[in-house]
């Protein structure tokens, strides 16, 4: 099968700590594959190896059939690869409009020498074109009211609204979401899954999201994977994860067979003689 994400038995180390455990999934094209488990359980160690901040001490990745493994988290955007953060990266003392701009840099053909022929080289159209389409993604996130306003004095709903937009300024094939709604209210909630089902929908992108509510991640996704303890226990439609007695273990802290490691298992006692 072709997938546009492929993870083959990635393992992360930290020093002695095992942050990811022989981890494998596919993403087909134009999937909503959802990431969940309970806290620490590895879901934004998965998604900063696949965005190349952390490199697998095992395994392999693949973005459609290519491997990425090696490859610096700068030449990912390039390959259509683009991701929101868990904690806003946002520049707090640039206005919303050139926080999204930034998200175009590496769609820049205009260097330094033809940019400052700014109104001979093509550098005016190439910027206005690129204007042209940040405004699409104002209009399309609702962004009107506050394209002016410094990022940083926003709203947290509305900055993480921002980080969405700056991350679909790269024009992303594959867009990597790390917990989208984390800290929001329940209005705000409904306006981000409607925008991450458009973004799948009629943009045409893959999204491989991290998201804590259930109920969000159950009535939008195609296909759930979960982990625990850095393991994945499960994978599949979110009717049959949900269904799974080791996902119930798991959200219910109990100890499950499936998750013990060897290492960790008493030998037992030799009897007396």
């Amino acid at each position: 099968m072709d997938y546009t994400l492929e993870v083959r038995g990635v393992s992360l180390r930290f020093g002695g700590v095992r942050a990811l455990t022989e981890v494998s999934f596919g993403v087909k094209p134009g999937e909503l594959f959802s990431i969940i488990g309970p806290n620490g359980a590895g879901k934004t160690s998965i998604v900063n190896c696949i965005s190349g901040r952390y490199k697998p001490t095992e395994g392999q990745l693949f973005y459609r059939g290519k491997d990425i493994t090696g490859l610096n988290p700068n030449a990912r955007p390039s390959l259509g690869i683009g991701r929101t953060f868990q904690n806003l990266a946002l520049f707090h003392h640039m206005s919303v409009l050139d926080n999204i701009m930034v998200g175009r840099h590496h769609l820049l053909k205009n260097n330094f020498i033809t940019g400052s022929l700014y109104w001979l080289t093509g550098a005016r159209r190439e910027e206005l074109d690129h204007r042209r389409k940040v405004e699409e993604i104002i209009d399309f996130l609702d962004l009107q009211s506050v394209r002016k306003a410094t990022a940083g004095t926003l709203p947290y709903g509305l900055r993480k609204r921002v980080e969405l937009a700056r991350a679909m300024a790269l024009e992303p094939q594959l867009i990597l979401l790390d917990e989208p709604m984390a800290g929001m209210n329940f209005e705000e909630k409904e306006d981000m899954t409607r925008y991450i089902v458009d973004l799948n929908e009629e943009f045409g992108m893959t999204v491989v999201m991290i998201e804590h509510d259930m109920g969000v991640v159950m009535d939008i996704s195609h296909r759930v994977m979960v982990l625990d303890f850095g393991r994945k226990i499960a994978e599949g439609d979110p009717a049959t994860v949900l269904a799974d007695p080791h996902v119930k273990r798991a959200y219910l802290g109990e100890e499950d067979e499936a998750l013990v490691d060897p290492d960790d298992v008493p030998l037992p006692r030799e009897s007396a003689a």
